[in-house]
Protein backbone atom coordinates (compact mmCIF):
# COMPACT_ATOMS: atom_id res chain seq x y z
CA UNK A 1 0.00 0.00 0.00
CA UNK A 2 1.42 3.41 -1.03
CA UNK A 3 2.32 5.99 1.61
CA UNK A 4 1.43 8.93 -0.66
CA UNK A 5 -1.85 9.66 1.07
CA UNK A 6 -3.71 12.85 1.86
CA UNK A 7 -3.18 13.69 5.53
CA UNK A 8 -6.61 15.36 5.78
CA UNK A 9 -8.50 12.11 5.18
CA UNK A 10 -6.56 10.32 7.89
CA UNK A 11 -6.79 13.32 10.20
CA UNK A 12 -10.58 13.50 9.92
CA UNK A 13 -10.89 9.80 10.70
CA UNK A 14 -8.48 10.06 13.62
CA UNK A 15 -10.14 13.22 15.02
CA UNK A 16 -13.68 11.84 14.74
CA UNK A 17 -12.84 8.65 16.61
CA UNK A 18 -10.85 10.64 19.19
CA UNK A 19 -13.85 12.95 19.73
CA UNK A 20 -16.05 9.90 20.24
CA UNK A 21 -13.69 8.59 22.90
CA UNK A 22 -13.50 12.01 24.56
CA UNK A 23 -17.30 12.00 24.72
CA UNK A 24 -17.25 8.87 26.83
CA UNK A 25 -17.66 6.16 24.19
CA UNK A 26 -15.63 3.06 25.15
CA UNK A 27 -12.70 2.27 22.89
CA UNK A 28 -13.91 -0.47 20.52
CA UNK A 29 -11.91 -3.65 19.96
CA UNK A 30 -13.19 -3.71 16.38
CA UNK A 31 -14.46 -1.32 13.74
CA UNK A 32 -16.77 -2.13 10.85
CA UNK A 33 -17.03 -0.28 7.57
CA UNK A 34 -19.93 -0.29 5.11
CA UNK A 35 -18.01 -1.15 1.94
CA UNK A 36 -19.78 -1.01 -1.42
CA UNK A 37 -16.65 -0.91 -3.53
CA UNK A 38 -17.33 2.59 -4.87
CA UNK A 39 -14.99 5.56 -4.66
CA UNK A 40 -16.17 6.86 -1.27
CA UNK A 41 -16.13 3.60 0.68
CA UNK A 42 -12.86 2.54 -0.99
CA UNK A 43 -11.14 5.71 0.25
CA UNK A 44 -12.55 5.15 3.74
CA UNK A 45 -11.52 1.49 3.69
CA UNK A 46 -7.87 2.37 2.98
CA UNK A 47 -7.79 5.12 5.62
CA UNK A 48 -9.53 2.84 8.16
CA UNK A 49 -7.09 0.00 7.42
CA UNK A 50 -4.19 2.32 8.21
CA UNK A 51 -5.91 3.52 11.40
CA UNK A 52 -6.69 -0.04 12.55
CA UNK A 53 -3.10 -1.16 11.97
CA UNK A 54 -1.62 1.76 13.93
CA UNK A 55 -4.08 1.46 16.85
CA UNK A 56 -4.24 -2.33 17.15
CA UNK A 57 -7.94 -2.43 16.28
CA UNK A 58 -9.62 -5.16 14.23
CA UNK A 59 -11.25 -3.90 11.01
CA UNK A 60 -14.16 -5.62 9.29
CA UNK A 61 -15.66 -4.70 5.93
CA UNK A 62 -19.35 -5.44 5.35
CA UNK A 63 -20.62 -5.63 1.77
CA UNK A 64 -24.33 -5.79 0.91
CA UNK A 65 -25.28 -7.57 -2.32
CA UNK A 66 -28.61 -6.11 -3.47
CA UNK A 67 -28.87 -8.26 -6.59
CA UNK A 68 -30.30 -5.29 -8.53
CA UNK A 69 -27.38 -4.69 -10.90
CA UNK A 70 -26.13 -7.39 -13.29
CA UNK A 71 -22.64 -6.40 -12.11
CA UNK A 72 -23.36 -7.09 -8.42
CA UNK A 73 -21.43 -10.39 -8.37
CA UNK A 74 -18.38 -8.72 -9.90
CA UNK A 75 -18.55 -5.90 -7.34
CA UNK A 76 -18.63 -8.38 -4.48
CA UNK A 77 -15.64 -10.28 -5.90
CA UNK A 78 -13.74 -6.98 -6.30
CA UNK A 79 -14.47 -6.01 -2.68
CA UNK A 80 -13.37 -9.42 -1.39
CA UNK A 81 -10.10 -9.20 -3.34
CA UNK A 82 -9.38 -5.66 -2.12
CA UNK A 83 -9.97 -6.63 1.52
CA UNK A 84 -7.77 -9.72 1.14
CA UNK A 85 -4.97 -7.54 -0.22
CA UNK A 86 -5.32 -5.10 2.71
CA UNK A 87 -5.67 -7.82 5.32
CA UNK A 88 -9.20 -6.69 6.25
CA UNK A 89 -11.79 -9.25 7.34
CA UNK A 90 -14.56 -9.29 4.70
CA UNK A 91 -18.20 -10.35 5.04
CA UNK A 92 -20.92 -10.12 2.40
CA UNK A 93 -24.67 -10.54 2.77
CA UNK A 94 -27.26 -10.90 0.03
CA UNK A 95 -30.60 -9.20 0.56
CA UNK A 96 -33.98 -9.02 -1.11
CA UNK A 97 -35.76 -5.69 -1.32
CA UNK A 98 -38.81 -5.35 0.91
CA UNK A 99 -41.83 -3.12 0.23
CA UNK A 100 -40.30 -1.74 -2.99
CA UNK A 101 -43.81 -1.31 -4.41
CA UNK A 102 -44.78 1.00 -1.54
CA UNK A 103 -41.62 3.03 -0.93
CA UNK A 104 -39.79 2.73 -4.26
CA UNK A 105 -36.61 0.86 -5.13
CA UNK A 106 -34.27 3.56 -3.77
CA UNK A 107 -35.86 3.69 -0.31
CA UNK A 108 -36.36 -0.08 -0.14
CA UNK A 109 -32.70 -0.70 -1.05
CA UNK A 110 -31.57 1.79 1.61
CA UNK A 111 -33.72 0.27 4.36
CA UNK A 112 -32.76 -3.29 3.48
CA UNK A 113 -29.07 -2.38 3.27
CA UNK A 114 -28.96 -0.76 6.71
CA UNK A 115 -30.95 -3.58 8.28
CA UNK A 116 -28.43 -6.07 6.89
CA UNK A 117 -25.51 -3.93 8.10
CA UNK A 118 -27.03 -3.88 11.57
CA UNK A 119 -27.35 -7.68 11.50
CA UNK A 120 -23.70 -8.01 10.50
CA UNK A 121 -22.59 -5.64 13.27
CA UNK A 122 -24.41 -7.71 15.87
CA UNK A 123 -23.18 -11.02 14.45
CA UNK A 124 -19.54 -9.91 14.48
CA UNK A 125 -19.76 -7.77 17.65
CA UNK A 126 -18.77 -4.53 15.95
CA UNK A 127 -20.28 -1.62 17.94
CA UNK A 128 -19.18 1.11 15.47
CA UNK A 129 -20.16 1.17 11.81
CA UNK A 130 -18.16 3.62 9.65
CA UNK A 131 -19.85 5.01 6.55
CA UNK A 132 -18.22 7.09 3.80
CA UNK A 133 -20.70 10.00 3.65
CA UNK A 134 -18.81 13.16 2.68
CA UNK A 135 -19.28 16.92 2.28
CA UNK A 136 -21.12 16.69 -1.05
CA UNK A 137 -23.47 14.06 0.40
CA UNK A 138 -24.21 16.46 3.26
CA UNK A 139 -24.99 19.28 0.81
CA UNK A 140 -27.29 16.98 -1.18
CA UNK A 141 -29.08 15.90 2.01
CA UNK A 142 -29.68 19.51 3.12
CA UNK A 143 -30.94 20.48 -0.34
CA UNK A 144 -33.25 17.46 -0.55
CA UNK A 145 -34.68 18.21 2.90
CA UNK A 146 -35.18 21.85 1.92
CA UNK A 147 -37.07 20.78 -1.21
CA UNK A 148 -39.25 18.53 0.97
CA UNK A 149 -40.13 21.43 3.25
CA UNK A 150 -38.39 19.91 6.27
CA UNK A 151 -37.93 21.71 9.58
CA UNK A 152 -34.84 22.16 11.72
CA UNK A 153 -34.36 18.42 12.32
CA UNK A 154 -34.25 17.60 8.61
CA UNK A 155 -32.15 20.62 7.67
CA UNK A 156 -29.56 19.62 10.29
CA UNK A 157 -28.32 17.06 7.79
CA UNK A 158 -26.26 14.11 8.95
CA UNK A 159 -24.40 13.97 12.27
CA UNK A 160 -20.77 12.91 12.55
CA UNK A 161 -22.10 10.05 14.64
CA UNK A 162 -25.44 8.91 16.00
CA UNK A 163 -27.48 5.85 16.83
CA UNK A 164 -30.01 4.81 14.20
CA UNK A 165 -32.18 2.07 15.74
CA UNK A 166 -34.88 2.43 13.09
CA UNK A 167 -32.26 1.64 10.41
CA UNK A 168 -29.77 -0.68 12.10
CA UNK A 169 -32.31 -2.31 14.42
CA UNK A 170 -30.27 -1.73 17.57
CA UNK A 171 -29.91 1.42 19.69
CA UNK A 172 -26.52 0.26 20.99
CA UNK A 173 -24.88 0.43 17.55
CA UNK A 174 -23.22 3.69 16.57
CA UNK A 175 -23.08 4.93 12.98
CA UNK A 176 -19.97 7.08 12.43
CA UNK A 177 -19.38 9.39 9.44
CA UNK A 178 -15.76 10.57 9.78
CA UNK A 179 -15.53 12.16 6.31
CA UNK A 180 -18.44 14.59 6.46
CA UNK A 181 -16.05 17.55 6.10
CA UNK A 182 -14.17 16.01 3.15
CA UNK A 183 -15.23 17.00 -0.37
CA UNK A 184 -15.72 14.51 -3.18
CA UNK A 185 -12.90 16.25 -5.05
CA UNK A 186 -10.55 15.51 -2.15
CA UNK A 187 -11.70 11.87 -2.20
CA UNK A 188 -10.90 11.67 -5.90
CA UNK A 189 -7.46 13.18 -5.32
CA UNK A 190 -6.80 10.68 -2.54
CA UNK A 191 -7.84 7.77 -4.77
CA UNK A 192 -5.61 9.01 -7.59
CA UNK A 193 -2.62 9.48 -5.28
CA UNK A 194 -3.13 5.99 -3.83
CA UNK A 195 -3.90 4.48 -7.26
CA UNK A 196 -7.02 2.94 -5.78
CA UNK A 197 -9.24 0.70 -7.83
CA UNK A 198 -12.99 1.03 -7.29
CA UNK A 199 -16.27 0.15 -9.02
CA UNK A 200 -18.82 2.44 -10.64
CA UNK A 201 -22.50 1.76 -9.91
CA UNK A 202 -24.39 2.51 -13.11
CA UNK A 203 -27.50 3.42 -11.08
CA UNK A 204 -25.62 6.51 -9.83
CA UNK A 205 -26.17 8.01 -13.29
CA UNK A 206 -29.93 7.33 -13.41
CA UNK A 207 -31.66 10.75 -13.14
CA UNK A 208 -34.92 9.11 -12.02
CA UNK A 209 -33.43 9.01 -8.52
CA UNK A 210 -33.69 12.37 -6.73
CA UNK A 211 -30.10 12.41 -5.46
CA UNK A 212 -28.71 11.62 -8.91
CA UNK A 213 -30.78 14.42 -10.46
CA UNK A 214 -29.36 16.88 -7.94
CA UNK A 215 -25.82 15.54 -8.33
CA UNK A 216 -25.78 15.64 -12.12
CA UNK A 217 -27.98 18.59 -13.02
CA UNK A 218 -28.36 20.95 -10.05
CA UNK A 219 -25.07 20.75 -8.16
CA UNK A 220 -22.89 21.59 -11.22
CA UNK A 221 -24.91 24.78 -11.74
CA UNK A 222 -24.56 25.70 -8.07
CA UNK A 223 -20.83 25.09 -8.31
CA UNK A 224 -20.62 27.37 -11.36
CA UNK A 225 -22.42 30.29 -9.74
CA UNK A 226 -21.73 29.62 -6.03
CA UNK A 227 -18.30 27.95 -5.73
CA UNK A 228 -17.82 26.30 -2.36
CA UNK A 229 -21.55 26.17 -1.65
CA UNK A 230 -21.08 22.71 -0.06
CA UNK A 231 -19.14 24.21 2.87
CA UNK A 232 -21.79 26.89 3.35
CA UNK A 233 -24.57 24.29 3.26
CA UNK A 234 -22.63 22.34 5.87
CA UNK A 235 -22.37 25.45 8.07
CA UNK A 236 -26.12 26.04 7.71
CA UNK A 237 -26.73 22.42 8.69
CA UNK A 238 -24.65 23.06 11.81
CA UNK A 239 -26.73 26.13 12.66
CA UNK A 240 -29.93 24.12 12.22
CA UNK A 241 -28.52 21.34 14.39
CA UNK A 242 -27.99 23.92 17.16
CA UNK A 243 -31.56 25.16 16.65
CA UNK A 244 -32.86 21.61 16.86
CA UNK A 245 -31.00 21.02 20.13
CA UNK A 246 -32.66 24.12 21.61
CA UNK A 247 -36.07 22.89 20.42
CA UNK A 248 -35.41 19.52 22.05
CA UNK A 249 -34.44 21.22 25.32
CA UNK A 250 -37.62 23.29 25.23
CA UNK A 251 -39.70 20.19 24.47
CA UNK A 252 -38.11 18.34 27.41
CA UNK A 253 -39.01 21.23 29.72
CA UNK A 254 -42.59 21.24 28.42
CA UNK A 255 -42.73 17.46 28.78
CA UNK A 256 -41.76 17.78 32.44
CA UNK A 257 -44.79 20.04 32.92
CA UNK A 258 -47.24 17.92 30.93
CA UNK A 259 -46.18 14.33 31.53
CA UNK A 260 -48.53 12.18 33.61
CA UNK A 261 -46.92 8.75 33.96
CA UNK A 262 -47.16 7.27 30.48
CA UNK A 263 -49.50 10.00 29.21
CA UNK A 264 -49.73 13.71 28.59
CA UNK A 265 -52.05 15.79 30.79
CA UNK A 266 -54.28 18.08 28.76
CA UNK A 267 -54.54 20.86 31.39
CA UNK A 268 -50.91 22.06 31.21
CA UNK A 269 -50.82 21.19 27.51
CA UNK A 270 -53.61 23.70 26.83
CA UNK A 271 -51.52 26.49 28.37
CA UNK A 272 -48.86 26.16 25.67
CA UNK A 273 -48.89 28.01 22.36
CA UNK A 274 -49.71 25.89 19.28
CA UNK A 275 -46.10 25.91 18.07
CA UNK A 276 -44.87 24.60 21.42
CA UNK A 277 -47.55 21.90 21.50
CA UNK A 278 -46.45 20.73 18.05
CA UNK A 279 -42.82 20.77 19.15
CA UNK A 280 -43.71 18.74 22.24
CA UNK A 281 -45.74 16.21 20.22
CA UNK A 282 -42.86 15.73 17.76
CA UNK A 283 -40.53 15.17 20.70
CA UNK A 284 -42.96 12.64 22.19
CA UNK A 285 -43.15 10.77 18.89
CA UNK A 286 -39.36 10.79 18.69
CA UNK A 287 -39.05 9.23 22.15
CA UNK A 288 -41.06 6.28 20.82
CA UNK A 289 -39.22 6.13 17.47
CA UNK A 290 -42.40 6.91 15.53
CA UNK A 291 -42.34 8.42 12.07
CA UNK A 292 -42.62 12.19 12.08
CA UNK A 293 -45.96 13.39 10.70
CA UNK A 294 -46.41 16.32 8.35
CA UNK A 295 -47.08 19.78 9.78
CA UNK A 296 -50.64 19.71 8.41
CA UNK A 297 -51.37 16.32 10.01
CA UNK A 298 -49.89 17.48 13.33
CA UNK A 299 -51.92 20.69 13.30
CA UNK A 300 -55.13 18.78 12.62
CA UNK A 301 -54.37 16.32 15.44
CA UNK A 302 -53.64 19.16 17.86
CA UNK A 303 -56.97 20.80 17.06
CA UNK A 304 -58.84 17.54 17.64
CA UNK A 305 -57.09 16.97 20.97
CA UNK A 306 -57.89 20.48 22.18
CA UNK A 307 -61.41 20.89 20.80
CA UNK A 308 -63.02 17.46 21.26
CA UNK A 309 -65.68 17.25 23.96
CA UNK A 310 -64.58 16.02 27.36
CA UNK A 311 -66.43 12.69 27.00
CA UNK A 312 -65.44 12.12 23.36
CA UNK A 313 -63.60 8.86 22.62
CA UNK A 314 -61.03 10.54 20.39
CA UNK A 315 -58.78 8.33 18.27
CA UNK A 316 -56.40 9.76 15.66
CA UNK A 317 -54.69 7.21 13.42
CA UNK A 318 -50.94 7.46 12.78
CA UNK A 319 -49.14 5.00 10.45
CA UNK A 320 -47.40 3.48 13.49
CA UNK A 321 -49.94 3.89 16.29
CA UNK A 322 -53.16 5.47 17.55
CA UNK A 323 -53.28 8.75 19.48
CA UNK A 324 -56.17 8.65 21.95
CA UNK A 325 -57.64 10.94 24.58
CA UNK A 326 -59.26 9.64 27.74
CA UNK A 327 -60.26 11.62 30.82
CA UNK A 328 -58.10 14.61 29.98
CA UNK A 329 -55.04 12.52 29.17
CA UNK A 330 -53.40 11.71 25.83
CA UNK A 331 -52.16 8.17 25.12
CA UNK A 332 -50.07 6.54 22.40
CA UNK A 333 -51.43 3.04 21.72
CA UNK A 334 -50.41 0.30 19.26
CA UNK A 335 -52.40 -0.24 16.07
CA UNK A 336 -54.85 -3.07 16.76
CA UNK A 337 -57.40 -4.16 14.16
CA UNK A 338 -58.40 -7.55 15.66
CA UNK A 339 -62.15 -8.32 15.64
CA UNK A 340 -62.53 -9.97 19.05
CA UNK A 341 -66.23 -10.66 18.59
CA UNK A 342 -65.24 -13.56 16.33
CA UNK A 343 -62.93 -15.21 18.90
CA UNK A 344 -64.65 -18.21 20.49
CA UNK A 345 -64.33 -19.04 24.24
CA UNK A 346 -61.56 -21.52 25.10
CA UNK A 347 -61.87 -24.26 27.76
CA UNK A 348 -58.91 -24.97 30.04
CA UNK A 349 -57.92 -26.33 33.44
CA UNK A 350 -55.33 -25.06 35.90
CA UNK A 351 -52.94 -27.75 37.09
CA UNK A 352 -50.60 -25.63 39.17
CA UNK A 353 -48.79 -23.83 36.34
CA UNK A 354 -47.33 -20.40 37.07
CA UNK A 355 -48.60 -19.20 33.69
CA UNK A 356 -50.69 -20.30 30.72
CA UNK A 357 -50.34 -18.67 27.32
CA UNK A 358 -53.48 -17.93 25.31
CA UNK A 359 -52.16 -16.79 21.91
CA UNK A 360 -55.61 -16.40 20.37
CA UNK A 361 -56.51 -13.99 23.18
CA UNK A 362 -53.22 -12.13 22.80
CA UNK A 363 -51.60 -12.73 26.16
CA UNK A 364 -50.57 -14.86 29.13
CA UNK A 365 -52.49 -15.58 32.33
CA UNK A 366 -50.20 -15.65 35.38
CA UNK A 367 -51.10 -17.63 38.51
CA UNK A 368 -49.30 -16.19 41.54
CA UNK A 369 -49.29 -17.08 45.23
CA UNK A 370 -51.03 -14.34 47.20
CA UNK A 371 -52.66 -13.56 50.54
CA UNK A 372 -55.78 -12.29 48.79
CA UNK A 373 -56.92 -14.70 46.11
CA UNK A 374 -58.89 -17.81 45.29
CA UNK A 375 -58.23 -21.18 46.91
CA UNK A 376 -55.61 -23.08 44.89
CA UNK A 377 -57.29 -26.45 45.70
CA UNK A 378 -60.66 -25.15 44.59
CA UNK A 379 -59.28 -23.63 41.39
CA UNK A 380 -57.72 -26.95 40.35
CA UNK A 381 -61.14 -28.59 40.46
CA UNK A 382 -62.85 -26.11 38.16
CA UNK A 383 -63.58 -26.52 34.47
CA UNK A 384 -62.51 -23.04 33.37
CA UNK A 385 -63.15 -21.00 30.29
CA UNK A 386 -61.48 -17.85 28.97
CA UNK A 387 -63.39 -15.48 26.71
CA UNK A 388 -63.82 -11.87 25.75
CA UNK A 389 -66.81 -9.85 26.91
CA UNK A 390 -70.08 -10.50 25.15
CA UNK A 391 -71.93 -7.73 27.00
CA UNK A 392 -74.04 -7.62 30.15
CA UNK A 393 -71.52 -9.39 32.42
CA UNK A 394 -71.52 -8.38 36.11
CA UNK A 395 -69.16 -8.75 39.03
CA UNK A 396 -69.44 -8.34 42.80
CA UNK A 397 -66.09 -7.25 44.24
CA UNK A 398 -67.06 -7.29 47.94
CA UNK A 399 -69.98 -8.54 50.02
CA UNK A 400 -70.67 -5.03 51.31
CA UNK A 401 -70.87 -3.66 47.77
CA UNK A 402 -73.58 -4.14 45.18
CA UNK A 403 -73.13 -6.24 42.06
CA UNK A 404 -72.15 -3.96 39.16
CA UNK A 405 -71.63 -4.30 35.44
CA UNK A 406 -68.11 -4.73 34.10
CA UNK A 407 -68.52 -1.41 32.32
CA UNK A 408 -69.09 0.27 35.69
CA UNK A 409 -66.00 -1.40 37.19
CA UNK A 410 -63.82 -0.46 34.20
CA UNK A 411 -64.90 3.15 34.59
CA UNK A 412 -64.27 3.03 38.35
CA UNK A 413 -60.78 1.57 37.80
CA UNK A 414 -60.11 4.12 35.07
CA UNK A 415 -59.44 1.48 32.43
CA UNK A 416 -59.50 3.22 29.01
CA UNK A 417 -62.13 1.89 26.57
CA UNK A 418 -59.59 0.56 24.02
CA UNK A 419 -57.89 -1.51 26.74
CA UNK A 420 -61.19 -3.02 27.92
CA UNK A 421 -61.60 -4.69 24.52
CA UNK A 422 -58.37 -6.68 25.01
CA UNK A 423 -59.08 -7.82 28.59
CA UNK A 424 -60.50 -11.35 28.86
CA UNK A 425 -62.76 -12.96 31.48
CA UNK A 426 -62.38 -16.32 33.22
CA UNK A 427 -65.60 -18.26 33.83
CA UNK A 428 -66.59 -21.44 35.57
CA UNK A 429 -69.89 -22.45 34.03
CA UNK A 430 -72.07 -19.35 33.91
CA UNK A 431 -70.25 -17.55 36.72
CA UNK A 432 -67.62 -14.91 35.99
CA UNK A 433 -64.74 -15.71 38.36
CA UNK A 434 -62.24 -13.12 37.24
CA UNK A 435 -62.14 -10.08 34.97
CA UNK A 436 -58.69 -8.88 33.86
CA UNK A 437 -58.16 -5.27 34.87
CA UNK A 438 -60.72 -5.59 37.71
CA UNK A 439 -60.26 -8.73 39.82
CA UNK A 440 -62.16 -11.71 41.33
CA UNK A 441 -65.82 -11.96 42.16
CA UNK A 442 -66.02 -11.95 45.97
CA UNK A 443 -68.02 -15.21 46.04
CA UNK A 444 -65.05 -17.28 44.81
CA UNK A 445 -62.70 -15.63 47.29
CA UNK A 446 -64.71 -17.19 50.13
CA UNK A 447 -64.14 -20.78 49.00
CA UNK A 448 -62.06 -23.18 51.16
CA UNK A 449 -58.92 -22.54 53.20
CA UNK A 450 -55.27 -23.11 52.33
CA UNK A 451 -52.91 -21.53 49.78
CA UNK A 452 -54.40 -18.85 47.60
CA UNK A 453 -53.78 -17.82 44.03
CA UNK A 454 -54.16 -14.46 42.33
CA UNK A 455 -54.60 -14.14 38.58
CA UNK A 456 -52.83 -11.53 36.47
CA UNK A 457 -53.29 -11.00 32.75
CA UNK A 458 -50.31 -9.89 30.66
CA UNK A 459 -51.08 -8.70 27.14
CA UNK A 460 -48.76 -9.50 24.23
CA UNK A 461 -49.50 -6.04 22.85
CA UNK A 462 -46.81 -3.92 24.48
CA UNK A 463 -47.88 -0.36 25.26
CA UNK A 464 -46.09 2.41 23.41
CA UNK A 465 -46.65 4.86 26.23
CA UNK A 466 -44.63 3.33 29.02
CA UNK A 467 -43.37 5.70 31.70
CA UNK A 468 -41.44 8.29 29.73
CA UNK A 469 -37.71 8.75 30.26
CA UNK A 470 -36.39 12.08 28.98
CA UNK A 471 -33.75 14.69 29.67
CA UNK A 472 -35.46 17.63 31.37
Amino acid sequence: MSHLHSPSIDAYLENTLAALAAGGAPAPASLAIAYSGGLDSTVLLHAAARYAASHGVKLLAFHIHHGISPNADQWQAHCAETCARLGVEFHAQRIELRDAEKSGVEEAARNSRYAALGDLCRTHQAPLLLTAHHLDDQAETVLLQLLRGSGAAGLSGMDSWNTAPSLLGDASLLMVRPLLKVSRAAMEQYAAAQQLSYVEDESNHDPRYARNALRQQVMPVLTQYFPGFQERFSRSAGHMATTQKLLVELAAQDMALCVDGACLNMDPLRLLKPERIDNLLRYWFGLHHLRMPSSAWLSEMRQQLLEAKADAQLCVTHPDCHIRRHRNRVFLTPRDDVDRSEIEPQDFRWNGETEIAFPVFGGVMHFEAAEQGVSADWLRQQALQIQFRAGGEKLKLAFNRPTKSLKYHYQAFDVPPWERERLPLVRSGKQVLFAAGIGFDCHVLATLAGPRIALRWQSDVLPLSQDIQFDA
